[in-house]
């Protein structure tokens, strides 16, 4: 998906007002994709999945970093997450659809902390986004 120069400046807008906030709209994504759709869980089963865990925390961390990555390097963001696309693909094998649920509960999360920044413009664009992150992180699989 192209993202056009709107596009990016939309996506860096968003970013500048979650960037210092990873843990907490990591950790609220993470606790809301699981709530919304159970079976998602079962890519954690050793993990300690109630609200506000230390494992959600810090893996809700990590997965907005990665994210953060992508918009560092939007303009390549397939060499951004090269090897978390391997991760995903070979050694997790996660089911390419919950990339999508993942995506719709953070824009979910960003809509609740800033409603007045995800205007419908931005919400296309930040769509369009992480649709195309989620294309990266599953296109190892074919």
């Amino acid at each position: 998906m192209v993202l056009s120069e709107s596009d990016k400046a939309n996506v860096k807008l968003v970013w500048s007002k979650v960037g210092s906030h990873l843990e907490d709209y990591g950790s609220e994504t993470l606790d809301r994709l699981f709530t919304v759709y159970p079976q998602t869980k079962t890519y954690f089963p050793h993990f300690d999945l109630h609200h506000d865990s230390a494992q959600i925390r810090t893996h809700g961390k990590k997965v907005l970093s990665a994210v953060g990555e992508a918009v560092s390097h939007i303009d390549d963001i397939a060499t951004a997450l090269s090897k978390l696309s391997d991760l995903h693909a070979q050694t997790l094998r996660v089911d390419p659809v919950n990339f999508k649920l993942l995506n719709h509960s953070f824009l979910v999360v960003v809509g609740i902390h800033h409603p007045t920044v995800l205007t419908p413009e931005v919400h296309v664009s930040l769509d369009k986004f992480l649709s195309s992150v989620a294309d990266v992180l599953t296109s190892k699989y074919r």
